[in-house]
């Protein structure tokens, strides 16, 4: 009789764990050129523990669609060589995001992790007052909420991925180096990444403020348990306008 009153309770218990679980098909692992994003007209802030090291931070783990509504979601079916006249999105957009507001980020859940956070996961906005916690927090309350991980999970994730493959070596190692005058071609930069990675990635450009185009983001694909590199499913604008970027000294 306990056994038979015990199984209704259990498989409740796993119907709701079940209908916790996030609906997404692969993360955006997002890392930006500091010298990029302070290189714009708007300038940058740097947060209170000093200006951070002359190397790619991430920007986030963002969990994705690899099918979604507009030309993101038509872009992937094309290459997967879908019929895109259906495409419909999830939610209608390319990604979950504030799945559980009131999920809060907490600091002890990451207390062994904030000095490498603060190394690799910097803020440079000026509107945060210089603490990178409040952008983490943003982060995981828009993205982390919607990746099933656990809050220390999450970052200990992004951290990893990053470590395993270091794009400012990996750039380095062929030839693409800040500096206030040389230029990189975007097929170049492309290369070099999925030469280092064995994957390949998306890249993003800003305009500096002298009107150059300068490599700012590199989008890398991320499996949904978020451990190894995949190939990007999507296309995505690059806004890297003809085929001359910078990669301005921070």
């Amino acid at each position: 009789m306990k056994l038979v009153v015990a199984l209704p309770l259990l498989l409740s218990s796993l119907l709701a764990v079940s209908s916790m679980a996030k609906d997404f098909d692969f993360f955006y692992f997002v890392q930006q050129w500091p010298g990029s994003f302070c290189g714009t007209s708007q300038g940058c802030c740097f947060p209170d523990t000093g200006k951070p090291a002359a190397d790619f931070g991430i920007h986030g783990l963002w969990p994705n669609y690899a099918q979604c509504q507009g030309r993101q979601g038509l872009a992937a079916r094309a290459m997967l060589g879908e019929d895109v006249a259906g495409a419909v999105g999830r939610r209608g957009k390319c990604w979950p995001e504030y799945c559980d507001d009131g999920n809060a980020l907490r600091p002890w859940a990451i207390r062994d992790l904030v000095r490498s956070l603060e190394q690799n996961w910097p803020t440079l906005s000026c509107k945060g007052n210089g603490r990178s916690f409040e952008f983490w927090s943003y982060e995981w309350k828009k993205h982390g909420t919607c990746s099933n991980l656990e809050q220390r999970d999450y970052f200990a994730s992004a951290l990893a991925v990053k470590a395993a493959h270091n794009l400012t070596e990996i750039l380095a190692g062929a030839g693409i180096v800040p500096s206030e005058s040389e230029t990189y071609s975007v097929s170049s930069v492309s290369e070099a990444i999925a030469q280092g990675t064995g994957f390949k990635a998306n890249l993003e450009c800003n305009r500096g403020a002298d009107g150059e185009a300068q490599l700012f983001q590199v989008y890398q694909c991320v499996d949904k348990e978020a451990k190894q590199l995949i190939d990007c499913p999507l296309s995505m604008p690059t806004k890297c306008r003809g085929d001359s970027i910078k990669l301005p000294v921070f």
